[in-house]
């Protein structure tokens, strides 16, 4: 298990956790989220060896609200995909420069391309919906 915090915002934490056991289950997704309680961050990271049970995925959709998990497999982050050659560069921006560039080309919100809240990059660097 590791902690981790953002450059920008020492305060923005989240956990990484390592679970031994090549499956995952529930009663290791509680005991992450009871350590998530305690320590007051609502974000983390499971790298899985192989996946998860069903049950066990389903509870990180019901903590959605509240807690936020993303799962990856190990196999997954044995490559950095943004750095790949074929990868294009993406950057998260603020609303600010949001408001900025929508003024620039003049255009609106719902003009700009769209990525998917599954897509590996999307998933790499933790977007939420109506992020730019």
């Amino acid at each position: 298990t590791v902690l981790v915090a953002h450059n920008d915002d020492p305060t923005d934490q989240m956990f990484v956790f390592f679970p031994e056991e090549p499956k995952v289950g529930i009663k290791t997704i509680k005991m992450y989220c009871q350590r998530m309680q305690e320590e007051n961050i609502t974000r983390a990271l499971i790298v899985v060896q192989q996946g998860m049970t069903p049950s066990a995925k389903q509870s990180l959709v019901d903590m959605a609200p509240k807690y936020i998990l993303e799962q990856f497999l190990q196999q997954e982050l044995l490559i950095n995909i943004t750095e790949h050659e074929l990868v294009p560069e993406h950057v998260v921006m603020t609303k600010e420069e949001v408001t900025e560039l929508l003024a620039r080309y003049k255009l609106r919100e719902n003009q700009l391309p769209r990525i998917q809240a599954g897509d590996p990059v999307a998933r790499y660097f933790g977007i939420k919906r109506g992020q730019v």
